[in-house]
């Protein structure tokens, strides 16, 4: 997520070939994720059958920038925090540190029409923004 002439955009780095901006960091965010919800409703109604659907999904999401410059730029903001070479900037700076490697970026595609499936309200994972943690000295 950066600011570029007054508009927040939030560039992605996996998935990577989406982008979204917005007056408001919340409204980018928002949205970004549109725009992902989007792409994966295309992808289902192009697939023949699953297996289809979860390969176009997991090509999508693991799939680098064109000269991987987004990642780049957050490989760099990540050593940059931990080093404590800089802190993140406002509005940034009050959101709740953590672990960058307790949620690697990864993705699950799982089909859930089993009989034995069970579908509860508790299962969704509420979105959530956080900045890296610093290391530890």
């Amino acid at each position: 997520m950066r600011q570029e002439e007054g508009v927040w955009w939030m560039y992605g780095v996996r998935p990577a070939p989406i982008a979204e901006s917005g007056e408001t960091i919340e409204e980018a965010f928002y949205r970004f994720r549109n725009r992902y919800k989007e792409v994966l409703f295309d992808f289902a109604q192009e697939a023949r059958n699953f297996d289809e659907f979860k390969a176009y999904v997991e090509q999508f999401f693991y799939e680098p920038d064109k000269d991987s410059e987004d990642e780049q730029l957050w490989e760099q903001a990540l050593r940059a925090i931990r080093t404590a070479k800089c802190a993140p900037p406002e509005p940034f700076a009050k959101l709740p540190r953590e672990v960058s490697e307790s949620k690697p970026s990864q993705i699950t595609i799982e089909l859930l029409n089993r009989a034995d499936a069970r579908f509860r309200p508790s299962d969704n994972i509420t979105d959530t923004y956080s900045v890296p943690m610093a290391n530890a000295a």
